[in-house]
């Protein structure tokens, strides 16, 4: 998320009641989680374990537990809850405000979209030519649906990113305050859900059809021309590029990468990342012709183990 304003890191730490490292006139423009981190942004650390990923991340500011060497040109701010005062901030710059009526002011609708009736649309939002949204949906705060494209009935776009930490008391949230992007002629059939980001932008590409009860993870990003059949479910920060084809009841785990042109069938699960242009099957889902082979080497393990 980029800040409507600068701030020095000094403003920032002052904020949170936090020591930093660094010039004070360092420069924060944006809050983002590990995965997004842009030039200028703050990200969060609190273990050991990261450190590493988060200091040459292309974030310059970051939030951690204590002190450590950092490179030229970042700047650390020192927390003792690197997630709370995260959390903090995500909540100072993008307050939680409960909307009372259907359609908010703060929308954009060119004249020949078609909404149906008993949609709600959240804040800042924009609905581009030709789009249809149908009875029942539920458009959340920003969101940006580009031109013809096609929402199904009760389907929900940008509903909370489904990411928590574990403390002793329970499950915390990490407060979302990203959105989610539908470019032009993407389709979505009834009752998908197309999680917000974190604090970036979860992303539907161009032409990509969606069939009904898929669900898309917070901060994924859907490259052209993909297809998904119903039932497939994709978790946060996966990244697919383009004309790849997801069959039904498809499960993919978070952080995956999917290479342009993969096929991968149905009732597959995918927990790593895949190269374009094969196809795939089974969990864990692997190349097709070697799937295959397994099952039928299965079929014969009765027979091989009478003959012992």
């Amino acid at each position: 998320m980029k800040l409507k304003k600068s701030h020095t890191v000094r403003e920032i730490a002052e904020l949170l009641g936090c020591t930093f490292v660094g010039a004070p006139n360092h420069i924060v423009s944006g809050i983002n989680e590990i995965h997004k981190v842009e030039y200028g942004d703050l990200v969060f650390v609190d273990h050991s374990k990261y450190y590493t990923k988060a200091l040459k991340s292309a974030a310059n500011t970051i939030l951690i537990d204590q002190e450590v060497d950092y490179p030229e040109g970042k700047a650390l701010i020192i927390s003792s809850s690197p997630f709370d005062d995260y959390n903090k901030l995500a909540r100072h710059f993008s307050p939680f405000s409960p909307q009372k009526v259907p359609v908010n002011e703060d929308v954009e609708i060119h004249d020949s979209a078609i909404i149906y009736p008993n949609v709600f649309i959240g804040k800042n939002v924009k609905v581009g030519a030709g789009s249809i949204i149908y009875a029942g949906a539920s458009i959340g705060d920003n969101t940006t649906i580009d031109t013809n494209v096609l929402v199904g009935p009760n389907t929900v776009i940008g509903h909370l990113a489904f990411y928590y930490k574990k403390k002793p008391a329970g499950y915390e949230r990490m407060h979302t305050c990203g959105g989610v992007h539908l470019k032009s002629n993407v389709e979505l059939g009834a009752l998908c859900t197309i999680d917000a980001g974190v604090s970036a932008v979860t992303t539907i590409g161009e032409g990509t059809k969606l069939d009904n009860h898929v669900h898309v993870g917070h901060d994924t990003v859907i490259g052209k021309d993909c297809l998904m059949a119903a039932g497939v479910g994709l978790a946060g920060c996966v990244v697919i590029e383009d004309n790849v084809i997801l069959w039904g009841q498809v499960g993919c785990a978070s952080d995956v990468f999917i290479g342009e042109g993969a096929v991968v069938l149905g009732q597959s699960g995918i927990t790593k990342s895949l190269a374009g242009g094969k196809t795939y099957f089974g969990s864990p889902c692997g190349e097709v012709k070697s799937k295959f082979r397994e099952m039928a080497a299965l079929r014969k393990l009765p027979e091989i183990l009478e003959n012992l």
